[in-house]
């Protein structure tokens, strides 16, 4: 097989047959999975978010809807 064409040719790949494919017996084996690939986690927090990040975000949220309403009515 080159890079010009994708088919594999079957006179030069051995065990590949036309009329069936590749005979089960030379695939490689499957792999069991990617659970235990990559580095071990050790620092994995089970809860969410604090409560001073969150009560922060709240406050500029707020903040920007009250902005939002004052110009609305400022505008008017």
């Amino acid at each position: 097989m080159d890079q010009t064409n994708p088919v594999p040719d079957p006179e030069r790949n051995s065990g590949l047959r036309p009329s069936v494919g590749v005979p089960p017996g030379e695939t490689p084996p499957a792999e069991g999975g990617l659970s235990e690939a990559g580095p071990q986690e050790t620092y994995n927090p089970t809860k969410g978010w604090s409560k001073g990040p969150t009560i922060i975000i709240w406050a500029f949220v707020v903040l920007f809807a009250a902005f939002c309403v004052a110009f609305a009515i400022a505008v008017l």
